[in-house]
């Protein structure tokens, strides 16, 4: 099996944790609606959201230390659209995440899943962290997989804008809502042009947070849904599409079943959806 419900289970312990959310617990439909009103502005959603977290205490020390033999992180390019824009060229960057032994199997065949992991409305393919050997992504994959928790796969941490007006970065806002097409058209065929990936739905997830998650309900559901299967949003910004229109999208579509969908936010939050 390419990729099973305990991979993407344990790949999303491992978002939860690093992205420190607590107080998960269901928020009922009233509550939503006396918060509404009450939204913070994109000002204020970015500044949280750019806090430093430094409490890891949610992740057993086990998988925070570097492992001696782990995977290896690339820091990649590629040509892509400023689909909100003018429909020019434009080179995108993304940090890649590739488990240990992987050059050893992509020689004997092997192929990985992928899991797009989206950033939020504050950040950039950096947020996430995953840079450098200290990366506590890197960590997490490393000692999860040497464990034998998971399976191998990669991780990609994009930039969710299609686009970016330095003399407007207000506008930057509306380019989130432009990455399906970056998606689609750039950023899935480079990695499967470039890597050893299943090429297929079932081998291909999509998480992220605020921003993130509404890019993973928004596009990945709603506009990618037969180019992946496994999903995880965390706190999904409040732009979201609703529950209702979300199932009738996917009951539209039996021929592409949903192999997991993990949507969580926490009740003293604001922000998520």
């Amino acid at each position: 099996m390419k990729m099973n419900l305990k991979v993407f289970f344990l790949s999303m312990v491992m978002i939860l944790a690093l992205s420190e959310f607590t107080s998960c617990k269901p928020v009922k439909k009233e509550e939503k609606k006396a918060e509404a009103s009450n939204q913070p502005s994109i000002e204020e959603a970015i500044k949280q959201e750019q806090k430093l977290v430094t409490d890891y205490h949610s992740i057993p020390v086990q998988y925070r230390v570097k492992s001696a033999n782990g995977g290896t992180i690339q820091h990649i390019e590629y040509k892509s659209k400023k689909y909100f824009g003018d429909g020019s060229e434009n080179i995108k960057k993304a940090n890649v995440y590739l488990p240990a032994g992987y050059e050893e199997g992509k020689a004997a065949g092997k192929k990985y899943g992928v899991l797009y992991l989206m950033h939020g409305i504050g950040g950039s393919e950096n947020e996430w962290g995953m840079t450098d050997d200290n990366s506590l992504v890197k960590k997490l994959m490393d000692n999860l997989i040497s464990k034998g928790d998971i399976e191998p796969f990669i991780v990609i941490t994009p930039n969710g804008k299609s686009a970016y007006n330095p003399e407007h970065p207000d506008q930057s806002i509306q380019a989130f809502y432009k990455f399906g097409e970056e998606l689609r058209n750039d950023l899935i065929p480079y990695m499967d042009a470039n890597y050893a990936t299943y090429a297929d739905r079932e081998g291909r997830a999509m998480a992220g947070l605020s921003m993130g998650g509404m890019q993973t309900i928004n596009i990945g559901i709603c506009e990618c849904l037969d180019l992946l299967s496994w999903y995880g949003a965390f706190s999904a910004a409040p732009t979201s599409y609703d529950a209702a229109r979300v199932a009738a999208y996917v009951d539209s579509h039996p021929e592409f079943k949903i192999n997991y969908f993990y949507n969580i936010c926490g009740k003293e939050d604001r922000i998520a959806y």
